[in-house]
């Protein structure tokens, strides 16, 4: 592209309006023009209005125009579960159609970013969202980039395809399994928080297993409540620090792995993790049975998604693991079914 000024009464470079975009705000006359736009012959008046030098530029052959360039990017970003939706001033949004866990692959992120003109910014990988959320937003910064520099953005973009991507919550069975006697009260307010939160993510808590602290009974039940059809199991109480506690005696019995004896984060460190075969289990601390800002509240979403959680992603929980209720990116949004933000911009 080139820049020129638009002078009064003096001819355009070009008889193509379509290839003039305006480089800044500007009145002439009655009509008002935001930088960006992108003349028309419906803009005649504008132009036998002016009255001083306008800052434009003509675009030349390879040039496509940020509406445009946005508009392509945007496609080649955008994976499943998200709405492209815009232009709004050269800016088009990713909204999120559901609820779900965001993921970004940050390298082919940073990759596109380091090329000149691309803008893509997103959520933080693994935020939790509601339908109705900007997700990302994608344009770039010149009026007009280069054809040649957006394909090789968009190339980037597809090898890494999805780059930016939505897992929609499952409706899992959730069985619970409890090795504590509470009383009645706390029984009761335990079983609604639970029946809460796996709710908000569609799943249903199928029952509470009232198990004696025993080895081989805790073992037994696990097995038949993952032969019976549980997508989850839940385990509450017992101690997660003492190697001789029953319920993790019992995760070999049952024939089940632990993926992850304590997490690096906090509250929540003594979380642990293991599978049966597809089958997740994970214990409720006593800090997680009620709260909504502990380790067990990132790690659910995850696995509400059908995600197989593995060491590595655990491990990764350090970087931002020192979680506190300010966090509110890091837990799921209980309560909200939609965001509105979307729809007001």
């Amino acid at each position: 592209m080139r820049a020129f000024s638009i002078l009064p009464g003096e001819p355009l470079p070009t008889d193509d309006l379509q290839q003039i975009v305006i480089t800044e705000d500007v009145k002439a006359g009655e009509h008002r023009i935001r930088k960006g736009h992108r003349l028309s012959d419906a803009d005649a008046g504008f132009l036998a209005a002016i009255d001083r030098p306008v800052h434009a530029v003509v675009l030349e052959p390879g040039d496509v125009h940020e509406d445009d360039a946005a508009a392509w990017l945007a496609k080649a970003v955008a994976g499943p579960n998200l709405e492209i939706r815009g232009p709004k001033f050269s800016r088009y949004n990713l909204i999120a159609e559901t609820k779900g866990v965001v993921h970004v692959d940050a390298d082919a992120l940073l990759a596109v970013n380091r090329l000149p003109g691309m803008a893509i910014f997103t959520l933080a990988d693994r935020t939790v969202v509601v339908p109705g959320k900007i997700v990302a937003g994608v344009k770039v910064t010149p009026v007009a980039v280069d054809e040649a520099t957006l394909r090789e953005a968009e190339r980037m973009a597809m090898a890494a395809r999805p780059m930016i991507r939505l897992e929609a919550f499952q409706p899992l069975r959730v069985a619970v399994i409890n090795t504590e006697r509470p009383d009645w009260r706390v029984r009761d307010k335990f079983e609604a928080a639970v029946r809460q939160k796996i709710g908000w993510y569609g799943g249903t808590v199928t029952g509470f297993s009232d198990i004696p602290p025993e080895v081989d009974a805790i073992a037994a039940e696990i097995a038949r409540l993952a032969d019976a059809g549980a997508d989850l199991v839940l385990a509450a109480g017992g101690s997660t620090i003492d190697p001789l506690d029953p319920t993790l005696l019992a995760l070999p019995k049952a024939g089940a792995e632990l993926t992850r004896h304590g997490a690096p984060a906090d509250p929540g460190s003594m979380f642990w993790l293991a599978y049966r075969g597809d089958v997740p289990i994970f214990n409720l601390a006593s800090c997680s049975m009620f709260s909504k800002t502990t380790v067990a509240d990132v790690v659910l979403p995850w696995i509400m998604t059908g995600e197989r959680v593995v060491p590595e992603t655990m491990a990764a929980l350090g970087h931002g693991g020192l979680l506190d209720r300010d966090m509110t990116h890091r837990f799921p949004p209980y309560g909200q079914e939609r965001n509105t933000e979307a729809d007001a911009d």
